[in-house]
């Protein structure tokens, strides 16, 4: 008690000072109908200021919250855009039929929403970890895409996480076509940038413009028909070769990847073992 009392003893003065100080201010404010419009003019500024600061402290934060929740609608949209794709080609090859089979059939794709807990983009052979695995649903050989296109394809599987060849390794090879011509080709990494990737063995009658979209040709059961890919930068043509090659810029930003999706293809079994058949009689 001794203490607190040599305490305000102590600064006695500043408090006298403090308390003069809030009484001046008192009666200037409500002495004036001027100096009191000034008053609530700063005073509002300064909360207006205060409340804009948290404001932004408490967006910054929700961002990825806000990511994740975008991504989830993306899987959804791009669910229903293939369900619809696919309702459209059953019943344009079953139209002149009398019987059409239960929905089931028609929805092969299935999107997983997982998250990138590691990526590399500079090395020559790169690969993605994300944070989904086995007890997800994720199997080998699903396809991976993001917001903007695709990114990968798993081969391996952990029950909470799962490695993906990242489009950026030349291991990985995928089945291409030009949207507005259909000419086909096969799209590799040729380890120099990661924003560019080369489609390979072009016929010489092919069709293109720079700018034109590159998409998946649904080709395999990894990936459905028309997920993009990239757009046509510039071309390799050799005149004496029958075959080209066009330089393609990845419409996936590798060097920010976040959240993306995992294609899961509820006929690739039975679309794997056709396959396989095939090899074998060969």
């Amino acid at each position: 008690m001794r203490e607190l009392i040599d305490f305000f003893i102590r600064y006695s003065k500043w408090f006298v000072f403090a308390i003069y100080s809030v009484v001046s201010i008192v009666m200037l404010v409500s002495g004036s109908a001027l100096h009191q419009s000034i008053y609530m003019t700063s005073a509002n500024a300064v909360t207006s200021s205060v409340y804009d600061f948290f404001g932004g402290v408490s967006s910054y934060f929700n961002l990825r919250e806000s990511n994740e929740t975008l991504n989830r609608r993306n899987a959804v949209l791009q669910e229903q855009v293939e369900e619809m794709q696919a309702r459209i080609n059953y019943l344009n090859a079953k139209l002149a039929e009398d019987t059409i089979t239960t929905w089931e059939v028609l929805k092969p794709y299935d999107f997983i929403v997982g998250r990138v807990i590691k990526n590399s983009v500079t090395r020559p052979q790169n690969y993605i970890t994300i944070n989904r695995g086995s007890l997800d649903g994720i199997a080998p050989e699903m396809g991976v895409i993001d917001q903007n296109g695709v990114v990968g394809v798993v081969n391996v599987v952990g029950p909470h996480a799962s490695r993906v060849i990242s489009l950026l390794n030349p291991q990985f090879r995928l089945s291409c076509r030009i949207q507005d011509s259909g000419n086909f080709g096969s799209l590799v990494w040729d380890g120099e940038d990661p924003r560019y990737a080369m489609l390979e063995e072009l016929p010489r009658h092919t069709v293109y413009q720079k700018g034109d979209t590159v998409v998946t040709s649904g080709y395999s059961a990894v990936f459905p028909a028309g997920i993009p890919v990239g757009v046509i930068e510039t071309d390799t043509r050799v005149p004496t070769e029958n075959l080209f090659s066009l330089r393609i810029r990845l419409l996936a930003d590798f060097s920010s990847l976040d959240n993306v999706q995992v294609v899961k293809n509820y006929l690739a079994e039975e679309i794997n073992d056709l396959e396989k058949d095939e090899k074998e009689e060969r």
